[in-house]
């Protein structure tokens, strides 16, 4: 049998970016396991964190036999199980049903980008694991009565094509006439309605915790950006006498005593972020009407200048981690 080839850089730096994600996932796991008060939620939990575990010990393995430093990424040092509670009883399965959403992005564009097959099938695992515990969040949600479903609505009898550029047009001018969303906008809006509502609950929790001023300060603006998002697409929804997304429990406690460092919680920000900038661009693309593609777009901008200024907190703090870099050729010679 031939050898196998070395790791490629896209490879390294694909295997680096999940190592870092799964490690902080297993910490956060490991806090709402002990906290989890539902043994049904429990059981998901514990389950998540035997199958998961096991795979930042392969990639550790790969690391090792590539000679590759291994990353510091997330420990013990990052979570403290012993505190009171900062979230109540349902947000542990909304947190971990969106990181599973992330997850499932993330092992998708992986896959992609490897080549070597027992990297490919790493992937193809973790792809399969993700799917499997996306769905038992989101069905523990929905027989909790946690789940807020997307609204229905009348289905097409029969095929019409758009005949009329008018069609494209929002409220930009305020003298034009807004056709009612579609289906798929309706979709990519509900969607960015829901997942900020977690993550608003998430951040309103990490500030009132957060050991220092600087992150408080930033965490706060994070919610006010969430808040802002949900107003504005909410007032889009109730304009075409559309439901409204509304989600019940996952609310935080009066606790102010962190169990994560605030290394962690401004990393988890910081891919909810990613994640949230990707969401936005395909909002963006399969949106028809040009006022919906002007939001998304500002939302973006938002977003991303809050993720840089994320970014320069930790370099400043000294809680981002390089990635791994190429050899820089000016340098060497």
């Amino acid at each position: 049998m031939p050898e196998k080839p070395g790791i490629t850089s896209s490879e390294l730096g694909t295997l680096w970016l999940t190592y870092q994600q799964k490690t902080m996932v297993l910490r956060m796991l490991e806090y709402f396991i002990e906290k989890a008060d539902d043994e049904k939620a429990k059981n998901i939990m514990v389950n998540m964190y035997d199958e998961v575990d096991p795979y930042v010990e392969e990639i550790s393995v790969i690391f090792q036999n590539e000679g590759v430093a291994i990353p510091v990424g997330f420990t013990s040092e990052d979570v403290n199980k012993g505190v009171p509670k900062l979230y109540d009883n349902g947000f542990d399965i909304m947190f971990f049903r969106l990181i599973k959403e992330i997850s499932m992005a993330m092992h998708t564009l992986n896959i992609t980008m490897a080549s070597r097959e027992d990297i490919i099938l790493l992937y193809k695992d973790l792809t399969s694991i993700t799917q499997k515990y996306y769905n038992a969040c989101t069905q523990y949600l929905i027989e909790k009565g946690m789940h807020a479903r997307p609204p229905y609505v009348s289905m097409p009898k029969k095929v019409e094509f758009i005949t009329d550029t008018s069609y494209l047009r929002g409220g930009l001018n305020p003298l034009s006439k807004k056709r009612t969303i579609n289906t798929v906008e309706v979709a990519n809006m509900f969607h960015a309605i829901e997942t900020n509502i977690t993550g608003f609950q998430m951040i309103t929790g990490f500030a009132q915790c957060a050991n220092t001023q600087e992150v408080k300060k930033y965490f706060t603006k994070g919610a006010e950006i969430s808040k802002s998002i949900i107003k504005e697409l909410n007032e889009v929804f109730l304009e075409d006498g559309i439901q409204t997304p509304v989600v019940s429990g996952g609310n935080t406690t009066r606790s102010t005593v962190p169990p994560f460092s605030d290394k962690l919680m401004m990393y988890c920000t910081s891919l909810f972020s990613s994640f949230a900038m990707g969401g936005n661009s395909i909002g963006t693309a399969f949106s028809l009407r040009n006022d919906l593609t002007t939001k998304t777009s500002l939302f973006m901008k938002d977003i991303f200048e809050y993720a840089h200024e994320g970014a320069k907190i930790m370099i400043r703090n000294g809680w981002m981690e390089e990635q791994p870099p190429m050899e820089d050729r000016e340098k060497l010679i």
